[in-house]
C-alpha cells in the first residue's frame, strides 16, 4: 500500500470559497501542501483575497470575487471556473455566515443571509458546477465535494444565532441527501463540522484560546493542521468509500464530553 500517493491531491484543480482567511484559507493550505495543481478561491473582500494569493503564489492561488449570498454571485462564480477549467475535482462549500439577536429582536435580515449564504448557496453552487465536477469523476478518479457544516448542527451552543445554528443542521442533512444524488455520476459529498478553531467567525477561540480550550476534552482548540488533515482525507483517495458523512473534528466536544453530572466529583 502507497500511503503517501492514498493521501496524494498531485495536480487536482480545487475551488474553496470562503477561502481568504480562517478555515477555508486552512483548506487552501493544505490542499497545497498535498499536490493540489491550483486552489481557487472566492470572497466578497478583494483585498483579504489578494492577501492570501500573494501569500501563497498567484501561480497556485486564484481568486474570483463574488458574493455567494445572491445567485447572481453563484452563477458568475460557476461561469468563471467553466471559462478557466474543464474539469473541477474538488469543491469545499466553505463560505458562510453567523448572526447574533436577542430572540425578541431577531431581524428577518440576519435569519435570511444566514440561511441563504450557509444552506442554498452550497446546493446551487454545487448544481452550476456538475458538469465540471462530472468531467473531473473519470473511472477510478472520484470528484469531491466537502460542505463545511459546524458542530452547532449537531448540538446547540449558548448564544442566540438562531438560524446559523438552525442551517447547519441543515447542512449536515443536505450533505446525505446530495451525497445519494451525486455518488450517481462518481461524486462524492462528505461535510466537515469543525469546532473552536480561531477565525472571525469563532472570535471565542480567537481571543481567548485558554478558555475555550478548558471546556474541550482535547483542551486545545483547533490548529490549521487539524483542518487541512480532514480536508486531505476526503479530498484524496483515502476518503473515496466516505459517503454522506459529516465528521466533527472538534477535539471531542461533540462525542466525548460527559455531562455535567459526571464532571463534578461531589455529585
Amino acid at each position: 500500500m502507497d500511503v503517501q500517493k492514498l493521501f496524494s491531491l498531485d495536480g487536482r484543480v480545487a475551488l474553496v470559497t470562503g477561502g481568504s482567511r480562517g478555515i477555508g484559507k486552512m483548506f487552501v493550505e493544505g490542499l497545497l501542501s498535498a499536490g493540489c495543481a491550483r486552489v481557487y478561491i472566492s470572497a466578497r473582500k478583494v483585498e483579504q483575497m489578494e492577501e492570501t494569493i500573494n501569500e501563497f503564489g498567484a501561480d497556485k492561488v486564484i481568486g474570483i470575487p463574488a458574493d455567494l449570498s445572491q445567485m447572481d454571485g453563484i452563477e458568475h462564480l460557476a461561469s468563471e471556473m467553466a471559462k478557466r477549467e474543464d474539469k473541477l475535482d474538488i469543491l469545499i462549500n466553505n463560505a458562510g455566515a453567523a448572526w447574533g439577536q436577542d430572540y425578541l429582536e431577531f431581524s428577518e435580515a440576519g435569519w435570511h443571509r444566514t440561511m441563504d449564504l450557509n444552506v442554498k448557496t452550497p446546493f446551487f453552487l454545487t448544481q452550476k458546477l456538475h458538469d465540471l465536477l462530472v468531467a473531473a469523476a473519470k473511472g477510478d478518479h472520484a470528484a469531491k465535494v466537502i460542505h463545511v457544516s459546524s458542530i452547532d448542527g449537531l448540538r446547540i451552543n449558548p448564544w442566540e444565532t438562531y438560524p446559523y445554528q438552525a442551517s447547519k443542521a441543515a447542512v449536515i442533512q443536505l450533505t446525505k441527501r446530495m451525497a445519494a444524488r451525486l455518488i450517481k455520476d462518481n461524486i462524492i459529498c462528505t461535510s466537515i463540522a469543525p469546532g473552536a478553531f480561531a477565525s472571525e467567525m469563532n472570535k471565542a477561540a480567537k481571543n481567548a484560546p485558554d478558555a475555550s480550550a478548558a471546556l474541550i476534552p482535547s483542551k486545545r482548540i483547533g490548529t490549521p493542521e487539524d483542518m487541512a488533515a480532514a480536508a486531505i482525507y476526503l479530498a484524496s483517495r483515502a476518503g473515496d468509500y466516505v459517503v454522506g458523512t459529516t465528521i466533527p473534528v472538534d477535539g471531542g466536544v461533540v462525542n466525548a464530553t460527559l455531562p455535567a453530572i459526571f464532571n463534578d466529583p461531589t455529585a
